[in-house]
């Protein structure tokens, strides 16, 4: 799930959601946030349901000012690597700290969301689209 490196004094974990992946880097500081080398608000736009999403886990565990985090995220969309770097940041904070477990639990930050895209079938347009139909 989570694992320390002990060069840096860092906690990384992964997240994931739907063809996005996140490695989430935390470490002590004041609540500093780069998500590929950027602010949030440059990477993610000036969306603030986005930018509420991934403070969620430290907001929840009054964590805001403790930790720094940098995330390293691929694959997706905007919506996708958000969730995912949420589920990094919960895991990463359960790792340095398990009494933060049930917190996130209940708010159900722990949970990997397993809705994928549904692959295209044969005969159709997409999933479940079907061609056009002619009667005549």
């Amino acid at each position: 799930m989570a694992r320390t490196v002990s060069k840096k004094n860092q906690f990384i974990a992964t997240g994931r959601r739907k063809t996005s992946v996140a490695r989430v880097f935390l470490k002590g500081g004041k609540g500093k946030f780069i998500i590929n080398g950027k602010e949030p608000v440059k990477y993610l736009g000036d969306v603030s349901s986005f930018l509420n999403l991934i403070k969620k886990p430290l907001i929840a565990t009054q964590t805001e000012t403790k930790y720094d985090v940098d995330a390293k995220v691929h694959g997706g969309g905007i919506s996708g690597q958000a969730d995912a770097i949420r589920l990094g940041i919960a895991r990463a904070l359960v790792y340095i700290n398990s009494s933060y477990k049930a917190v996130l639990k209940s708010e159900g930050l722990l949970t990997r969301d397993p809705r994928d895209k549904e692959r295209k079938k044969y005969g159709r347009k997409r999933a479940r689209k079907r061609f056009q139909f002619s009667k005549r």
